[in-house]
């Protein structure tokens, strides 16, 4: 964690409770007393009131709190392009998970903003795709590639027409012109392989971990095609 993580963490901390301890900070955050000392004169010379009692430990004072995120008309606009993109992108998961998030942005908007936004979305779209591949495993796949978890798929191959049962090991996701494609360590035949979300029958986390690869990256295994 570096030092604007840690002190932005510290502040959030000290929002938390009534009455906090140097030492209760300095555990968590594992660093020494020293350092969350300079930290708390950091936020207090940044114009944070933060108040302290000898024996006892630092404490925010009443009636300040965080200030509210501020979004930009220039971001908000973004978030709107974002969304019709993901609309025509075929995969249902993410389309909801998307919408949900969305609604949560624009419901902290000014009044102004969101009449420009409905303006906007009036007038903007991507290009219509004559075909979409449709699939609702996005939202899961991305839930097992940042956990590490083993996926259990039933996989409908094209080239030989068989559908069969593999455990993978979930490491990077792209899109292609018109589909998502997994790149997974396949326990089955013993090597990476790509799966089309779209040719996934069934899909089941199975909440058992694998090794994390940090070695594992899109763009060094795209470099090997290259």
């Amino acid at each position: 964690m570096n030092r604007l993580t840690r002190i932005t963490s510290i502040l959030i901390h000290l929002q938390s409770k009534k009455v906090v301890t140097a030492k209760e900070i300095a555990e968590r955050f594992e660093v020494s007393l020293r350092t969350i000392y300079r930290d708390i004169r950091v936020l207090e010379e940044a114009g944070v009131p933060i108040g302290s009692e000898n024996g006892v430990g630092y404490f925010i004072v009443d009636g300040y709190s965080l200030p509210p995120i501020m979004i930009t008309q220039e971001e908000a606009n973004a978030l709107v392009v974002s969304e019709k993109l993901i609309l025509n992108q075929g995969d249902v998961s993410l389309i909801k998970d998307y919408s949900s998030f969305l609604i949560k942005i624009k419901a902290v908007l000014k009044s102004f903003q969101k009449e420009k936004i409905i303006e906007l979305e009036n007038k903007i779209g991507p290009s219509v795709k004559k075909e979409k591949m449709k699939s609702n495993w996005l939202s899961s796949v991305q839930k097992a590639i940042t956990n590490n978890n083993v996926l259990s798929i039933n996989y409908h191959s094209i080239y030989k027409d068989e559908e069969t049962k593999r455990d993978i090991e979930p490491l990077g996701i792209y899109f292609t012109e018109n589909a998502w494609v997994l790149v997974a360590f396949c326990r089955l035949r013993n090597e990476l392989r790509e799966f089309r979300l779209d040719r996934i029958s069934r899909l089941i986390n199975t909440l058992q971990s694998f090794d994390y690869q940090s070695g594992f990256s899109l763009s060094s295994y795209f470099s090997k095609f290259s």
